[in-house]
């Protein structure tokens, strides 16, 4: 027997219906380069009525891809809701990439169009501009022309393909009548990954996995995004959906703070302070740099601040509780996840910790969030371990908001489990709780006269040390044990650090055999397109360095 539910797909044009008629005087904020601007969510979607008749006019097929190079924007927010809600797919791709990523990603997803901002078309016209699945290039003028720079203002390329968004939307009739997608498992987005151990892989998103994910965001025991909050997404918009942010404000009628170009840490911090923001995301990169910019007794309406995309160190999240008295908490998800699977906190089961532990809670991943399934499996006889909180075992994840494969691939590939897990590569413990704490990426931990060390642990513990701004951890062949561990350190502005004073900073916080032998202090550690320490990029660094 079935029940007597409405049979309505979860599809995006929902959140447009919210932001017409329950939350059309709610702002989005924007940044562009010299100014901030201010619109509602109804101006939004007459925006987004315009840009529907504009993809109709282009010719856009439906179910076609629709690239964009965008900053965290109005512009592109009209894109995140008008594409999908067309019946095409939003692709949004990150500028940071090499050239040859860019040129592999917009080829393999075979991008019908491309909405670039005018800021970022200089970084990205040699990779797409002899694309041949591009038909048309839209230029969104996000900035006043820049002096010398012939990419920019009127000095456009002389393509015929180039023709500008605002002159588009303007000029067009808004489409009449409610959106349609009747089936909430169509296509919506595309994002792929960063490609660290071959070429990226394409993740599709459906209507389904979108909504869902924003509803998961919305939890109290998620990112208790409401109505009143001022959503601040730092992580940018070309990366992973900006972890659904814009979805979920959109959802709930939270206003938006979107950055645009500026996005140097002292502008972010600014910013927060300006737009009375209530909760802000980006990576530990971002943050790390943040911190000593931030205005004193600026934050008063800040509640929460969350950290992804890696380790939060301990000492990071407690500097942040000394200047703004909120501790920098931790989420984990990747791109095949929508992206969030768990969101830290100190629940009531975790109500005796004191504030050391809870700073060490805070900067784990934590327990997962509604409708997603965790487990850990032993990489040695393939059986699921216990949820201990001791005994490690590779991280699997599944739900509604997970890819079961990638775009393009065929199924069945190495990524995925015979019963339809992901396999993340991640290496965890599990609490009787729930509370997964990442040791390790399987492919980053150092086995060392056959015992694991932790290179993220190790990490955490240097980066506690006063002098030490950023630490990576890499294995280094050694001919007695197999492999030693190699400490890349970046000493803080002024500080006289020496190898030997963090080694010395080691002593009696981690077992001895842990202690590296190697520590080389660096003038930077090498960062992935989307600010996560690049140990490939590392290695090839530093692989001189030990003899």
């Amino acid at each position: 027997m079935l029940g007597l539910m409405q049979d309505r797909p979860l599809v995006i044009p929902l959140l447009l219906e919210g932001a017409r008629r329950q939350f059309a005087t709610k702002t989005v904020i924007g940044r562009t380069s010299s100014s901030r601007t201010v619109t509602t969510y109804g101006a939004v979607e007459k925006r987004v009525r315009r840009l529907a008749t504009v993809l109709d006019d282009l010719g856009v097929p439906l179910d076609a891809r629709v690239g964009t190079f965008g900053w965290n924007s109005q512009r592109h927010l009209e894109l995140y809701l008008g594409v999908p809600s067309t019946g095409r797919i939003l692709h949004t791709i990150n500028h940071r990439l090499f050239a040859a990523q860019i040129a592999y990603i917009v080829d393999d997803a075979q991008d019908d169009v491309l909405f670039v901002d005018r800021t970022i078309l200089p970084t990205v016209w040699a990779a797409v501009r002899h694309q041949p699945s591009v038909r048309w290039i839209v230029v969104m003028n996000d900035s006043p022309a820049i002096p010398g720079d012939s990419h920019a203002g009127d000095s456009l390329p002389a393509d015929l393909r180039i023709l500008d968004y605002d002159s588009l939307v303007d000029a067009a009739e808004p489409r009449p009548g409610p959106f349609a997608v009747d089936d909430e498992r169509t296509a919506a987005s595309l994002c792929y990954t960063s490609g660290t151990t071959g070429n990226p892989k394409g993740v599709l998103y459906d209507h389904r996995s979108v909504v869902l994910h924003a509803l998961m965001l919305l939890t109290a025991d998620g990112f208790a995004i409401g109505e009143a909050d001022v959503v601040m997404p730092i992580v940018p918009m070309f990366h992973v959906n900006a972890w659904g942010l814009p979805y979920a404000a959109v959802m709930s009628g939270a206003t938006l703070s979107l950055p645009g170009p500026q996005t140097s840490p002292v502008a972010l911090a600014r910013q927060i302070a300006e737009d009375d923001v209530t909760f802000a995301a980006g990576v530990t990169t971002v943050w790390r740099e943040m911190l000593p910019h931030l205005i004193q007794d600026g934050y008063p309406s800040l509640r929460r601040i969350i950290s992804g995309g890696g380790a939060v160190p301990v000492a990071l999240s407690a500097a942040y509780r000394g200047a703004i008295g909120l501790r920098l908490s931790n989420a984990w998800g990747m791109t095949e996840t929508s992206p969030v699977v768990t969101s830290s906190r100190v629940g009531s089961v975790k109500s005796g910790l004191n504030d050391a532990e809870k700073l060490a809670l805070l900067a784990s991943p934590g327990p997962s969030l509604p409708l997603t399934g965790i487990r850990l499996v032993s990489t040695d006889d393939g059986r699921e371990v216990d949820w201990d909180g001791e005994t490690p075992g590779e991280f699997q994840v599944s739900g509604p908001t997970i890819c079961r494969s990638y775009f393009g691939a065929e199924p069945g590939t190495a990524a995925f489990t015979s019963d339809g897990w992901l396999r993340t590569g991640d290496v965890a413990t599990i609490d009787p709780h729930g509370y997964v704490r990442i040791i390790d990426r399987t492919k980053d931990l150092i086995k060392s006269g056959g015992e694991w060390i932790s290179s993220v642990e190790l990490e955490n513990v240097i980066m506690s040390h006063p002098d030490v701004l950023e630490a990576a951890v890499v294995a280094t062949p050694d001919d007695k044990w197999g492999e030693r561990p190699l400490a890349c350190v970046v000493a803080r502005d002024g500080a006289h650090l020496t190898a030997e004073d963090v080694r010395a900073h080691l002593v009696d916080r981690v077992a001895r055999w842990w202690v590296p032998e190697h520590v080389v202090l660096v003038d930077a550690i090498p960062k992935t397109a989307t600010g996560k320490f690049s140990k490939l990029a590392l290695r090839e660094q530093v692989g001189h360095a030990v003899v």
